[in-house]
């Protein structure tokens, strides 16, 4: 019994602890404070709920006891200065939990402080993982493959610099909110692509990182429901996630996309995408037209790479791939914001939509990129059109170059049958 009730404490965390860290760090204006509180009183949930059963309201049972443990740690600070008093008493006199509006506003301050640019981008995956994930420094450590004092040490020094930076619990306003927004985008869908294709260890795919990533996307388009590329980054992760089931084999080896039996990908996933899509590209038009920009720049970067996603979601077969249009949306992404990495992903457009050779002049146009030294996938892509023009030889040197290259065992496997297979 008390095995399902822990179980049931492990179950209402997962749900409760950002609303909980968030409502309490807008209250005491310290994030790594507002977790320590919450903490305590999980503890708490921990030691009385076996006993007492599971509250009717659970969050506002632990909002309550994190609450007076706030109150008990102000009374027991012998060098409380004015303003740790001023806090004690809006604390004792704060009264009812907050309405949902307040948690969702002090939620919102939550996620701009986690992934506040003045920590470094592991700092803000972790953190972000640990106080809007809801997971535990060892389930961070595991997912990221780092020892876990190394996963504790980024929470520790995240939530240092964040008190020693004053880094203020709010939402930025105006001009600097575009910039902050990108930061919490990035951090979410980097968690995102963790889950999607690992890059070391010996699994291909970590779908838990993935349902992070998904519910953490979830959670920010409704708070923002007016932001496009909130829209269009939930629109990318859905459409991406439908495909897991079919990504890995029997044994967990990988399979490639055109490999893939789509009627393995998940429908309501890509209905989910799909409309998260059409919700972005309405909210980018409106915006373009409201500044009279339209046909310039009307999709963000996230929104363009749904739409390639939902191209091969459209597909029942991988011959009825529409990769002229996929070739087309990557050269605008292109124009949005050209990196090596859209131009090696353009260049596989363009082989698909007008022969090997053309994708292979454009990736002969940035195998030198410094950005890709050291990137397997170039290699890897180049070994692939090598292959399809003939050239044996040089595709075989080319996949056993990506092989090397790559700290993904399951990837390093492919790579090697497919060098074998030239």
């Amino acid at each position: 019994m008390a095995s399902d009730t822990h179980r049931a404490i492990e179950a209402v965390w997962r749900i409760e602890a950002p609303r909980l860290i968030a409502g309490l760090a807008g209250l005491v204006r310290d994030v790594g404070l507002a977790e320590e509180l919450a903490q305590d009183a999980l503890v708490a949930a921990l030691e009385q709920w076996p006993e007492s059963g599971v509250p009717r309201n659970p969050g506002a049972w632990l909002m309550t006891v994190s609450k007076r443990r706030a109150v008990d740690l102000i009374r027991r600070n012998e060098r409380m200065s004015r303003n740790l008093a001023e806090l004690g008493h809006r604390l004792e006199t704060a009264g009812e939990p907050p309405e949902p509006d307040e948690i969702e506003d002090d939620l919102l301050r939550l996620v701009f402080t986690a992934c506040h640019p003045a920590l470094s981008m592991e700092a803000r995956v972790a953190l972000t993982l640990r106080v809007l994930g809801g997971l535990s420094t060892d389930e961070i450590a595991r997912a990221f493959l780092v020892p876990e004092p190394t996963a504790a040490q980024r929470i520790v020094r995240a939530k240092r610099t964040l008190a020693d930076r004053k880094v203020p619990f709010e939402v930025p306003q105006g001009a600097e909110l575009a910039g902050r927004l990108s930061s919490v985008l990035e951090v979410i869908y980097l968690i995102f692509n963790e889950g999607y294709s690992a890059t070391a260890g010996d699994d291909w795919m970590r779908p838990g990182l993935c349902e992070d990533a998904l519910r953490l996307g979830r959670v920010l388009a409704g708070l923002m429901p007016a932001e496009p590329e909130v829209h269009g980054l939930v629109a990318l992760m859905e459409i991406q996630a439908s495909r897991a089931a079919a990504r890995v084999g029997p044994s967990g080896e990988p399979v490639l996309l055109l490999e893939q039996d789509r009627t393995r990908w998940d429908r309501l996933l890509i209905g989910r995408g799909l409309a998260a899509l059409a919700r972005a590209e309405s909210l980018a038009e409106e915006r373009a037209a409201s500044l009279e920009e339209e046909g310039a720049g009307v999709a963000g970067a996230y929104t363009l790479q749904a739409a390639i996603a939902a191209c091969h979601a459209r597909a029942f077969d991988p011959g009825d791939t529409d990769w002229v249009r996929i070739a087309g949306l990557y050269e605008s992404l292109a124009r949005l914001a050209r990196s090596p990495v859209v131009e090696l992903n353009r260049a596989v457009a363009l082989s698909m939509a007008y022969g090997p050779a053309v994708g292979l002049d454009l990736l002969d146009q940035i195998v030198d990129e410094p950005a890709l030294k050291g990137y397997h996938l170039l290699p890897s892509v180049r070994g692939d059109l090598l292959f399809r023009l003939g050239r044996r030889g040089e595709a075989r040197a080319e996949f056993e170059r990506a092989a090397s290259m790559t700290r993904n065992s399951r990837e390093r496997a492919l790579l090697h049958e497919r060098a074998a297979a030239c």
